[in-house]
């Protein structure tokens, strides 16, 4: 009995397919899980970038050369302003906004070397998630 039982743990013939279907098994699930969560990430930061609106409703060039921008969120997510640019040039803004949804409020750019007048200006507003919501308006 002891010899059949010696002779039955020495025989790797069923061993090698149960362990390459176990690895297999493993391989499988553990790529499913890693695309089922790049799947999750990739469309929640999709439906977070598309529900994200923005809209500059005033501009005003103040007397002290920085240029008074209102915005309103009109999307389905809150926003945070993370950039503008003057003129394709970045320039220094105050208050740091953040917008709830339906929330508005001034952002003042503080532009270097002021503003002229009846001179173009491209003014660019930049959130975190990377929408931008800029246009050209005339300084008076």
């Amino acid at each position: 009995m002891a010899r059949k039982l010696r002779r039955f743990f020495r025989d790797e013939r069923a061993i090698t397919p149960v362990l390459s279907n176990l690895l297999l098994t493993v391989v499988a699930v553990a790529a499913m899980s890693i695309a089922t969560t790049a799947t999750y990430v990739i469309t929640t930061n999709l439906r977070e970038n598309m529900s994200e609106r923005v809209v500059i409703e005033d501009l005003w060039f103040s007397s002290t050369g920085n240029i008074s921008v209102y915005i309103r969120n009109v999307g389905k997510v809150a926003v945070h302003v993370s950039a503008v640019y003057v003129n394709r040039t970045s320039e220094a803004f105050i208050p740091p906004l953040s917008l709830e949804i339906g929330e508005h409020g001034w952002l003042n750019i503080l532009v270097s070397g002021g503003w002229v007048s009846e001179t173009l200006y491209h003014v660019d507003v930049v959130t975190t998630r990377g929408t931008h919501v800029e246009g050209y308006y005339k300084a008076s």
